[in-house]
């Protein structure tokens, strides 16, 4: 059962990250995503970050989009900075859905909840 497990959250994870590659698509324009509208502005149209700065936004996303792969990848392998390398690219990838929470308010629960799994699970695997 815990092989189950292991393969269901690195599917999970790389489900997650592949949503991130979203932000390439969109941003650097693509193609057309009926939820996820091209824009120059970020955290809720506040901040006008220009073409050039969207798409280091979109390129950002990619980043989250291979860190959240490669933990599955490292989960699956038995790598033994799994959960440090997760850690680090969820954070990172709640900092970009804040940024962008208008139409990553999905990806911020998201986050919390692997942030979350993560706490519980570290606290009872002793």
């Amino acid at each position: 059962m815990a092989e189950y497990r292991r393969y269901a959250t690195a599917l999970a994870l790389s489900i997650h990250g592949l949503i991130h590659l979203l932000g390439i698509v969109v941003y650097f324009e693509l193609a057309a995503v009926a939820d996820l509208p091209y824009k120059t502005t970020l955290l809720g149209g506040v901040v006008d970050v220009g073409d050039t700065g969207i798409r280091v936004f979109g390129a950002l996303n990619g980043v989250a989009a291979v860190g959240f792969v490669a933990s599955a990848v490292a989960l699956v392998a038995g790598w033994r900075y799994w959960r440090a390398l997760l850690v680090a690219v969820t954070l990172f990838s709640l900092l970009l859905t804040t940024l962008d929470w208008t139409v990553a308010s999905t990806g911020i629960l998201a986050n919390l909840a692997i942030l979350a799994a993560l706490f519980v699970h570290a606290r009872f695997r002793t």
